[in-house]
């Protein structure tokens, strides 16, 4: 039987050459010339440092800008609160791996809703997806791409 998985990855090494190339840009930018900003990135955690949180929210939109020009998509992202140590501020930002368990079960009821003929299962963290027909495998990946919950998906695995 046809079917395929849902899955919710980033690519780690394009995290990587967006903030490398993020770093470069702010060292060229004259709005940061003689200001403490600092970007690194530890795993999946991205750590934005400045000396306030104006040029913190700058930061992010350079490295938002970057990571779109990768492929990395926006909803990715999960920015944590702003703290404030002495003079500079921080924020961690996070990158989402894996469907959560509440998008799964949403995606599962939506396509339950939408009476196509496909059998859903919740796989750790991926959906597997099964049909008789491959039509109806493709009208599912058209529903989940129209869904707005906050995260990323792709489709892999696709077996005829």
């Amino acid at each position: 039987m046809p079917s395929f998985d849902i899955i919710s990855e980033v690519d780690t090494v394009e995290i990587k050459n967006a903030v490398d190339n993020s770093i470069r840009e702010i060292s060229t930018r004259f709005d940061f010339r003689g200001v403490e900003a600092n970007v690194e990135l530890n795993k999946e955690i991205v750590k934005i440092t400045s000396e306030s949180e104006f040029q913190v929210d700058q930061i992010v939109a350079i490295l938002r800008g970057n990571l779109a020009k990768r492929g990395v998509d926006a909803n990715a992202l999960e920015r944590k609160t702003v703290t404030f140590s002495g003079k500079t501020a921080s924020q961690n930002i996070e990158f989402k791996q894996g469907v959560e368990t509440t998008n799964a079960k949403k995606l599962v009821k939506e396509i339950k809703d939408a009476k196509l003929k496909v059998q859903v299962s919740i796989q750790g963290e991926k959906l597997r997806v099964t049909a008789k027909k491959r039509d109806d495998l493709q009208a599912t990946m058209a529903l989940v791409r129209s869904q707005e919950l906050g995260q990323p998906f792709q489709f892999d695995n696709f077996r005829d």
